[in-house]
């Protein structure tokens, strides 16, 4: 195939996707909307995807990128001289490190961390990876904020890390950091906060609750650029307070004939191309650029949420602190809901009940939104209207009895086919381009048989 081809059948592809740009998409993208940042980006980029990062004394371009990166983010986020850091892959990554340091720092029997029960799952997966329990602690019903007085009581001899929000990714709000880092400081456990959607704009908001390093008892942060910072995807940092704090997160091997294998990440092999696309855009929005962007996405935020405040039947679960809004209702089907809003071109995530939390809609705010909510909100309020005139999901009482007697440790080929079937997603079809069924499918589940589903959900996608 010619070069054109290939890029033609690529393009053909992309056809199909969610939109990336012009703030259509409210979760899993982030857009600027600054002109050519994509081009410089990509440019950057493809002058450094040939390099290797796994060598900084063969590339020291890359040494110097990264400590150029880890540098701008420590001064963002309250760090002094002595603040050290790493360029990972993303937030998931920068959770894992941030957990494994924290362990191989303090050996302990059955080592545990503790966590708000809305504290991202990287975390849980983390835990899952390096033997590591997990005490995850109730917040509070109204506010899902973390606990104070909840969190230092689950500390215990076991405790290698602390976690806390800035902020969760569910309800966007912060948790409260000071107290339960003075905790962790007198206990002598670390606290890590999780920074990754939150970080590049928080230091820029007039009233953010405090929660970087400035508060004494904060020993690691994550923050991630491929959110906020608007750099392409695959960036993220794991900062430490110091460089003993980071030592542990580092990993070689010298039990083999070949390299001694040295690694700052849980990669070898790291292109150079994200860190030097991140380094680029760094530095051409600059703080000044960032603190508009930061004010514009915060902006645009308070009206969509004044907004969906004044739809009969919404409401906004908590008080958010960032760019995310999650907001709920108790007499229309959200999944109907954020169908409806597919079908005007809006994509809203929907969030499934947990604890506290009712079933919802999730709402990622960036730049590229500003101007445009008038238009979102127009077109939610005709989405609610809609799904009130159309009633609930109606899913048979039999399947949904069906669904809660499966056992997730249980189930077998038959039964799964069984459930695509009954969601329209049996016999190779497509995805249904309505996706309420699927998810109140999902929601009757209980949390484990839903992730043995979407397990085996994924596995039918990839085959």
């Amino acid at each position: 195939m010619t070069p054109e081809d290939v890029l033609a059948e690529l393009a053909a592809l992309r056809a199909g996707d969610l939109p990336t740009h012009g703030g259509r998409t409210l979760a899993y993208v982030y857009d600027s909307a600054v002109p050519g940042l994509d081009d410089l980006a990509a440019r950057a980029h493809a002058s450094a995807s040939s390099v290797n990062g796994l060598d900084p004394t063969a590339f020291p371009s890359l040494l110097r990128l990264e400590n150029d990166i880890v540098a701008t983010a420590a001064r963002l986020l309250g760090g002094t001289p002595e603040t050290v850091g790493t360029v990972t892959s993303g937030g998931t990554e920068s959770c894992l490190l941030a957990v494994l340091a924290a362990r191989d720092a303090r050996p302990v029997e059955s080592p545990s961390i503790v966590l708000p029960e809305t504290a991202h799952a990287a975390f849980h997966k983390a835990a899952h990876y390096f033997g590591v329990r997990v005490v995850a602690v109730p917040v509070d019903p109204k506010t899902f904020r973390a606990d104070p007085d909840a969190m230092v009581a689950a500390i215990d001899d076991t405790t290698v890390l602390v976690v806390v929000s800035a902020p969760s990714y569910a309800h966007g709000v912060v948790d409260p950091v000071p107290p339960i880092a003075a905790a962790c400081l007198e206990r002598g456990v670390r606290c890590h906060v999780d920074a990754c959607i939150g970080g590049w704009v928080l230091p820029f908001a007039p009233d953010a609750p405090p929660f970087d390093f400035s508060v004494p008892g904060v020993t690691s942060i994550s923050v991630d650029l491929h959110k906020y910072a608007y750099c392409p995807k695959g960036t993220s940092v794991l900062l430490h307070a110091n460089a003993d704090l980071r030592r542990p997160q580092y990993f070689a091997s010298a039990a083999w004939p070949g390299y001694t294998m040295l690694n700052s990440t849980t990669q070898s092999t790291r292109s150079g191309g994200p860190v030097a696309a991140a380094w680029a855009v760094l530095r051409h929005i600059g703080d000044d650029g960032y603190r508009t962007l930061a004010a514009t996405a915060l902006g645009s935020t308070r009206v969509i949420r004044d907004g969906i405040e004044g739809i009969d039947g919404l409401r906004v679960l908590g008080e958010p602190d960032s760019t995310l809004v999650a907001f709920t209702s108790d007499d229309v089907d959200v999944f109907v809901v954020a169908d409806e809003m597919r079908a005007r071109n809006w994509y809203v995530q929907p969030q499934f009940a947990h604890r506290s939390s009712p079933a919802n809609l999730h709402l990622t705010v960036t730049a590229a939104n500003a101007g445009a909510e008038d238009g979102f909100l127009a077109d939610l309020r005709a989405s609610v209207a809609a799904a009130r005139a159309a009633g609930p999901v109606d899913v048979p009482a039999e399947v949904v009895a069906f669904i809660e007697a499966l056992d997730p440790d249980a189930l077998t080929p038959q039964e799964f086919a069984g459930l695509l079937a009954a969601a329209g997603l049996g016999g190779g079809a497509a995805l249904p381009e309505r996706m309420a069924t699927v998810n109140t499918l999902l929601a009757a589940a209980r949390p484990a048989l839903r992730e043995r589903l979407l397990v085996e959900f994924l596995g039918v996608l990839y085959s």
